[in-house]
């Protein structure tokens, strides 16, 4: 990162503040709540969630420290595990999302694959992938694995979504063929043995939020 794009020593002490702040809320409303699903409960826990990983990405981009937090993923809104106790097989589901939000360095970038390794009916450098998106995709997929594309999404002009990979027990390996054409149909989430998720649900909007709620408490 660059140091004009770095936030500033005041920026992160205000994220470090809003973490103390909304540590104190979060408290207070379970202290105060009034039954399991208490939605005030839930709504401190986002709250402190999004203000823990503000400060986190603040201290390391300005001091390139971290802290010992983790915030937890979606695990908790899984049902109970109702699959066998020593599974034999399993399967892992993956689903990343991404916007093309450069068209044209993806198209440049499936045209130099291409390039590389032209069909010998094709005349060199004749353009296999054109002004399609589409073709364009199909050419980057098909070179590089999913894990490599996720690493250098940047460099293909895409950026990330909401990803989330669930691996799941299985009683036993399908026979090969069998669920290529319906390949998701067959998610359990009684049989998710464990489940990790990356996602910007807890977002900007939120610490702005709660810092403009620290100024106001400061202010009064």
């Amino acid at each position: 990162m660059s140091d004009a794009a770095q936030p500033t020593a005041a920026e992160v002490r205000a994220a470090a503040e809003a973490v103390k702040a909304a540590l104190d809320r979060h408290l207070a409303a379970v202290e105060n709540r009034t039954g399991e699903d208490d939605p005030a409960v839930y709504a401190a826990f986002n709250s402190l969630a999004s203000a823990a990983e503000a400060y986190d990405e603040r201290l390391y981009d300005r001091y390139d420290e971290v802290t010992p937090f983790e915030i937890p993923g979606a695990d908790d809104s899984l049902p109970p595990y109702a699959g066998p106790e020593e599974p034999n097989a399993l399967s892992v589901l993956i689903r990343r999302d991404y916007a093309v939000v450069e068209p044209q360095r993806l198209l440049a970038q499936a045209q130099r694959i291409a390039d590389l390794d032209p069909e010998d009916d094709r005349p060199e450098n004749a353009p296999v992938v054109g002004t399609s998106v589409h073709a364009a995709l199909g050419v980057l997929f098909g070179e590089y694995e999913p894990d490599e594309i996720a690493s250098r999404h940047k460099e293909f002009g895409l950026e990330e979504g909401d990803s989330t990979l669930w691996v799941s027990a299985t009683d036993e390996i399908p026979e090969p063929g069998e669920w290529l054409s319906t390949p998701f149909d067959q998610a359990d989430p009684q049989r998710i043995v464990c489940r990790f998720d990356v996602s910007s649900v807890f977002d900007e909007d939120e610490l702005s939020e709660d810092l403009d709620d620290l100024d106001e408490e400061a202010e009064s």
